[in-house]
């Protein structure tokens, strides 16, 4: 997205879908993110590399919350 990240991008769909289930993917890890501000404590994330049964079993997770 050549003029927002995504944390800008989450934040606007919230502003219109408060309930909106988010889940963050990187090819960073969680804590090289989290040291630099980019994602809230408590956001969902999941690293990339991942397999389809991870990415599956990550939705279900940030679904059922």
């Amino acid at each position: 997205m050549p003029e927002m990240n995504g944390g800008n991008l989450a934040r606007n769909l919230l502003s219109l879908y408060p309930h909106l289930k988010l889940l963050f993917m990187s090819g960073y890890t969680a804590d090289v993110i989290a040291q630099n501000g980019i994602l809230d404590d408590g956001v969902n994330f999941i690293q990339k590399p991942f397999s389809i049964k991870e990415l599956a079993a990550k939705v279900r997770e940030v679904l059922r919350e």
